[in-house]
Protein backbone atom coordinates (compact mmCIF):
# COMPACT_ATOMS: atom_id res chain seq x y z
CA UNK A 1 0.00 0.00 0.00
CA UNK A 2 1.31 3.66 -1.01
CA UNK A 3 1.69 6.23 1.80
CA UNK A 4 -1.15 8.50 -0.39
CA UNK A 5 -3.50 4.87 0.24
CA UNK A 6 -2.45 4.96 3.59
CA UNK A 7 -3.03 7.94 4.35
CA UNK A 8 -6.57 8.13 2.93
CA UNK A 9 -7.89 5.30 4.41
CA UNK A 10 -9.20 5.94 7.95
CA UNK A 11 -7.56 2.91 9.77
CA UNK A 12 -4.38 0.96 8.97
CA UNK A 13 -4.18 -2.35 9.23
CA UNK A 14 -1.57 -3.77 11.80
CA UNK A 15 0.47 -6.40 10.40
CA UNK A 16 0.09 -9.25 13.42
CA UNK A 17 1.97 -12.04 11.21
CA UNK A 18 5.12 -11.43 12.66
CA UNK A 19 4.08 -11.03 16.55
CA UNK A 20 3.79 -13.75 19.33
CA UNK A 21 1.09 -16.32 19.50
CA UNK A 22 -1.67 -14.13 21.69
CA UNK A 23 -1.50 -10.71 20.29
CA UNK A 24 -3.39 -7.60 22.09
CA UNK A 25 -2.97 -4.97 20.44
CA UNK A 26 -3.67 -1.55 21.64
CA UNK A 27 -3.08 2.12 20.58
CA UNK A 28 -0.56 3.96 22.66
CA UNK A 29 0.98 7.54 21.39
CA UNK A 30 0.12 7.05 17.97
CA UNK A 31 1.65 3.60 17.60
CA UNK A 32 -0.09 0.16 17.30
CA UNK A 33 1.53 -1.52 20.06
CA UNK A 34 1.30 -5.27 21.06
CA UNK A 35 0.54 -5.66 25.17
CA UNK A 36 1.95 -9.37 25.29
CA UNK A 37 5.00 -8.75 23.73
CA UNK A 38 5.88 -5.14 23.08
CA UNK A 39 6.62 -5.31 19.39
CA UNK A 40 5.37 -2.08 17.55
CA UNK A 41 3.35 -3.41 15.01
CA UNK A 42 2.46 0.13 13.19
CA UNK A 43 1.55 3.38 13.42
CA UNK A 44 -1.60 5.09 13.30
CA UNK A 45 -1.16 7.88 10.74
CA UNK A 46 -2.90 11.05 10.25
CA UNK A 47 -3.78 12.65 6.95
CA UNK A 48 -4.79 16.26 6.54
CA UNK A 49 -8.23 17.71 8.26
CA UNK A 50 -10.85 19.86 6.31
CA UNK A 51 -11.70 22.78 7.27
CA UNK A 52 -14.34 23.91 9.99
CA UNK A 53 -16.35 26.74 9.46
CA UNK A 54 -19.13 25.90 12.36
CA UNK A 55 -19.42 24.87 15.19
CA UNK A 56 -20.88 21.65 14.91
CA UNK A 57 -17.92 21.19 12.60
CA UNK A 58 -15.31 22.22 15.35
CA UNK A 59 -16.91 20.36 18.22
CA UNK A 60 -16.90 16.90 15.50
CA UNK A 61 -13.22 17.52 14.31
CA UNK A 62 -11.46 18.22 17.94
CA UNK A 63 -9.18 15.77 18.69
CA UNK A 64 -7.56 18.12 21.43
CA UNK A 65 -8.52 19.01 24.56
CA UNK A 66 -7.07 22.02 27.04
CA UNK A 67 -4.13 20.12 29.75
CA UNK A 68 -5.38 20.86 32.78
CA UNK A 69 -3.27 23.12 35.54
CA UNK A 70 -0.74 21.83 37.95
CA UNK A 71 -3.07 23.55 40.89
CA UNK A 72 -6.33 25.24 41.62
CA UNK A 73 -10.14 24.31 40.54
CA UNK A 74 -10.91 21.28 38.22
CA UNK A 75 -14.14 22.37 37.48
CA UNK A 76 -15.29 23.92 33.83
CA UNK A 77 -18.13 26.12 33.18
CA UNK A 78 -18.14 27.17 29.82
CA UNK A 79 -20.04 29.17 27.84
CA UNK A 80 -21.69 26.94 25.03
CA UNK A 81 -25.26 26.94 25.13
CA UNK A 82 -25.82 23.03 24.77
CA UNK A 83 -25.60 20.43 27.96
CA UNK A 84 -24.52 17.11 28.56
CA UNK A 85 -27.27 15.50 26.91
CA UNK A 86 -27.23 17.97 23.58
CA UNK A 87 -30.33 19.77 24.26
CA UNK A 88 -30.22 23.11 24.38
CA UNK A 89 -29.95 25.58 27.70
CA UNK A 90 -32.89 28.22 28.18
CA UNK A 91 -32.67 31.37 29.32
CA UNK A 92 -32.79 30.34 32.93
CA UNK A 93 -30.26 28.16 33.04
CA UNK A 94 -27.53 30.34 31.28
CA UNK A 95 -28.34 32.64 34.17
CA UNK A 96 -27.63 30.32 36.39
CA UNK A 97 -24.60 29.15 35.07
CA UNK A 98 -23.42 32.49 34.79
CA UNK A 99 -23.98 33.77 38.26
CA UNK A 100 -22.46 29.87 39.14
CA UNK A 101 -18.91 30.76 37.16
CA UNK A 102 -18.71 34.20 38.55
CA UNK A 103 -19.11 32.82 42.48
CA UNK A 104 -16.63 30.17 41.20
CA UNK A 105 -13.55 32.87 40.11
CA UNK A 106 -14.73 34.80 43.98
CA UNK A 107 -13.83 31.14 45.50
CA UNK A 108 -10.48 31.09 43.95
CA UNK A 109 -7.75 32.41 46.09
CA UNK A 110 -5.12 35.34 45.34
CA UNK A 111 -2.26 32.39 45.35
CA UNK A 112 -3.69 30.33 42.67
CA UNK A 113 -4.04 33.63 40.41
CA UNK A 114 -0.43 34.39 41.34
CA UNK A 115 0.69 30.67 40.87
CA UNK A 116 -1.36 31.03 37.32
CA UNK A 117 0.68 33.63 36.05
CA UNK A 118 4.23 32.71 37.85
CA UNK A 119 4.22 29.17 36.64
CA UNK A 120 4.13 29.62 32.76
CA UNK A 121 6.87 32.42 33.45
CA UNK A 122 9.25 30.27 35.51
CA UNK A 123 8.99 27.20 32.67
CA UNK A 124 9.69 29.64 30.16
CA UNK A 125 12.30 31.37 31.75
CA UNK A 126 14.20 27.95 32.84
CA UNK A 127 13.65 26.25 28.98
CA UNK A 128 14.94 29.66 27.21
CA UNK A 129 18.49 29.16 30.08
CA UNK A 130 18.49 25.66 29.57
CA UNK A 131 18.19 25.50 33.66
CA UNK A 132 18.29 21.54 34.60
CA UNK A 133 14.67 19.89 36.43
CA UNK A 134 16.61 19.43 39.73
CA UNK A 135 17.44 23.95 39.85
CA UNK A 136 13.54 24.46 38.58
CA UNK A 137 12.29 22.55 41.34
CA UNK A 138 14.10 24.60 44.10
CA UNK A 139 13.10 27.71 42.40
CA UNK A 140 9.72 26.81 42.42
CA UNK A 141 9.62 26.14 46.26
CA UNK A 142 11.20 29.09 46.91
CA UNK A 143 8.66 31.01 44.87
CA UNK A 144 5.63 29.31 46.77
CA UNK A 145 7.09 30.67 49.90
CA UNK A 146 7.02 33.70 48.70
CA UNK A 147 3.75 34.18 47.31
CA UNK A 148 2.14 32.49 50.77
CA UNK A 149 4.35 35.26 52.48
CA UNK A 150 2.66 37.51 50.05
CA UNK A 151 5.91 39.70 49.63
CA UNK A 152 4.69 39.92 46.32
CA UNK A 153 2.13 42.53 47.02
CA UNK A 154 2.84 45.20 45.49
CA UNK A 155 5.95 44.28 43.92
CA UNK A 156 6.88 42.45 40.40
CA UNK A 157 6.55 38.77 39.96
CA UNK A 158 8.41 38.80 37.11
CA UNK A 159 11.25 40.28 39.33
CA UNK A 160 10.79 37.67 42.37
CA UNK A 161 10.56 34.63 39.41
CA UNK A 162 13.84 35.77 38.13
CA UNK A 163 15.41 36.33 42.04
CA UNK A 164 13.85 33.13 42.72
CA UNK A 165 15.60 31.36 39.91
CA UNK A 166 18.77 33.17 40.62
CA UNK A 167 18.89 31.88 44.07
CA UNK A 168 18.32 28.16 43.12
CA UNK A 169 21.13 28.27 40.52
CA UNK A 170 23.40 29.76 43.77
CA UNK A 171 21.85 27.09 46.18
CA UNK A 172 23.22 24.30 43.49
CA UNK A 173 26.51 26.19 42.66
CA UNK A 174 25.38 26.54 38.80
CA UNK A 175 27.44 28.39 36.97
CA UNK A 176 24.97 31.49 35.47
CA UNK A 177 25.34 34.91 36.19
CA UNK A 178 22.93 37.61 37.21
CA UNK A 179 23.10 39.07 34.36
CA UNK A 180 22.08 36.38 32.36
CA UNK A 181 19.05 35.89 34.61
CA UNK A 182 18.21 39.32 33.91
CA UNK A 183 19.06 39.51 30.32
CA UNK A 184 16.56 36.38 29.71
CA UNK A 185 14.18 37.42 32.19
CA UNK A 186 13.86 40.91 30.68
CA UNK A 187 13.92 42.52 34.23
CA UNK A 188 16.01 45.48 35.27
CA UNK A 189 18.75 43.99 37.27
CA UNK A 190 17.37 46.37 40.32
CA UNK A 191 14.21 45.05 40.61
CA UNK A 192 15.76 41.74 40.59
CA UNK A 193 18.77 42.79 42.93
CA UNK A 194 15.99 43.83 45.46
CA UNK A 195 13.39 40.93 45.52
CA UNK A 196 16.88 38.32 45.98
CA UNK A 197 17.82 40.28 49.04
CA UNK A 198 14.25 39.82 50.30
CA UNK A 199 14.28 35.79 48.89
CA UNK A 200 17.78 35.56 51.33
CA UNK A 201 16.80 37.11 54.20
CA UNK A 202 13.36 35.94 54.33
CA UNK A 203 12.95 32.64 52.61
CA UNK A 204 16.12 30.74 52.24
CA UNK A 205 16.53 30.22 55.91
CA UNK A 206 12.97 28.97 56.49
CA UNK A 207 13.22 26.44 53.55
CA UNK A 208 16.95 25.49 55.17
CA UNK A 209 18.73 26.21 52.05
CA UNK A 210 22.47 28.19 52.17
CA UNK A 211 23.13 31.08 49.51
CA UNK A 212 26.59 30.37 47.88
CA UNK A 213 28.02 32.76 46.09
CA UNK A 214 29.58 32.22 43.24
CA UNK A 215 33.18 32.16 43.18
CA UNK A 216 36.21 33.06 40.13
CA UNK A 217 37.19 29.29 40.25
CA UNK A 218 33.52 28.19 38.72
CA UNK A 219 33.35 31.05 36.30
CA UNK A 220 37.36 30.75 34.56
CA UNK A 221 36.07 26.64 33.13
CA UNK A 222 32.70 28.85 32.15
CA UNK A 223 34.48 31.53 30.28
CA UNK A 224 37.18 29.23 29.16
CA UNK A 225 34.79 27.08 27.41
CA UNK A 226 32.71 29.89 25.74
CA UNK A 227 35.94 30.94 24.38
CA UNK A 228 36.41 27.81 23.10
CA UNK A 229 40.02 27.48 25.13
CA UNK A 230 41.50 23.98 25.81
CA UNK A 231 41.46 22.50 28.99
CA UNK A 232 45.14 23.19 29.70
CA UNK A 233 44.60 26.93 29.37
CA UNK A 234 41.87 26.84 31.72
CA UNK A 235 43.92 24.92 34.21
CA UNK A 236 46.70 27.36 33.47
CA UNK A 237 44.53 30.38 34.36
CA UNK A 238 43.42 28.35 37.43
CA UNK A 239 46.88 28.08 38.81
CA UNK A 240 47.32 31.65 38.19
CA UNK A 241 44.60 32.92 40.38
CA UNK A 242 45.46 30.26 43.06
CA UNK A 243 49.09 31.30 43.20
CA UNK A 244 48.27 34.97 42.94
CA UNK A 245 45.75 34.48 46.20
CA UNK A 246 48.20 32.86 47.90
CA UNK A 247 50.91 35.54 47.42
CA UNK A 248 48.36 37.98 49.11
CA UNK A 249 45.54 39.08 46.52
CA UNK A 250 42.41 40.44 47.92
CA UNK A 251 39.51 39.49 46.68
CA UNK A 252 37.40 41.32 49.16
CA UNK A 253 35.38 43.73 47.22
CA UNK A 254 36.17 42.84 43.91
CA UNK A 255 33.81 41.26 41.27
CA UNK A 256 34.95 37.26 40.60
CA UNK A 257 33.63 37.79 37.20
CA UNK A 258 36.66 40.49 37.13
CA UNK A 259 39.10 38.28 38.44
CA UNK A 260 38.24 35.37 36.05
CA UNK A 261 38.16 37.55 33.09
CA UNK A 262 41.61 38.33 34.13
CA UNK A 263 43.34 34.77 34.43
CA UNK A 264 41.40 33.57 31.40
CA UNK A 265 42.94 36.81 28.99
CA UNK A 266 46.14 36.06 30.64
CA UNK A 267 46.71 32.79 30.28
CA UNK A 268 45.63 32.95 26.58
CA UNK A 269 47.74 35.22 25.73
CA UNK A 270 50.39 33.34 27.32
CA UNK A 271 49.50 30.20 25.17
CA UNK A 272 49.05 29.98 21.07
CA UNK A 273 45.04 30.17 21.49
CA UNK A 274 45.18 34.28 22.20
CA UNK A 275 41.57 36.24 22.61
CA UNK A 276 41.25 39.88 22.45
CA UNK A 277 40.49 41.90 25.30
CA UNK A 278 36.92 42.64 23.91
CA UNK A 279 36.04 39.23 23.37
CA UNK A 280 36.80 38.63 26.93
CA UNK A 281 35.28 41.62 28.16
CA UNK A 282 31.82 40.29 26.38
CA UNK A 283 31.55 36.99 27.13
CA UNK A 284 32.55 37.87 31.12
CA UNK A 285 30.06 40.59 30.69
CA UNK A 286 32.70 42.89 32.29
CA UNK A 287 34.64 46.72 30.77
CA UNK A 288 37.97 46.59 29.40
CA UNK A 289 39.05 48.79 32.06
CA UNK A 290 38.50 46.01 34.34
CA UNK A 291 39.65 43.41 33.08
CA UNK A 292 43.07 45.94 32.51
CA UNK A 293 43.09 46.59 36.09
CA UNK A 294 42.82 43.29 37.58
CA UNK A 295 45.27 41.43 35.25
CA UNK A 296 47.56 44.08 36.26
CA UNK A 297 46.91 43.15 39.95
CA UNK A 298 46.99 39.56 39.31
CA UNK A 299 50.73 40.00 37.78
CA UNK A 300 52.04 41.84 40.55
CA UNK A 301 51.55 39.34 42.70
CA UNK A 302 52.52 36.81 40.48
Amino acid sequence: MSYKDRLRSKKVEPDVEQCCENPCIESREGDNVCLSCGMIIGRNLVGNERRAYTVEEVNKRRRTEPRWREFGPRTMLPNSKIDSKGRLIGAKGKTLFSRLSKIQNSLISSIERNFWEAKPKLKMLTTKMNIPDYIKETAWKIYSVVARKKLTMGRSIDGFIAASLYAAIRVHEFPRLLEEVCEASMTPRRTVHRSLGMIVKEVLGELGLKYKPITAEQLVFRFGNDLGLPMKTQKKAINMLVQASKNGLLRTGKDPKGLAASVIYMAAKASNCRKTQAEVSEIAKVTEVTLRSRSKQIRNKL
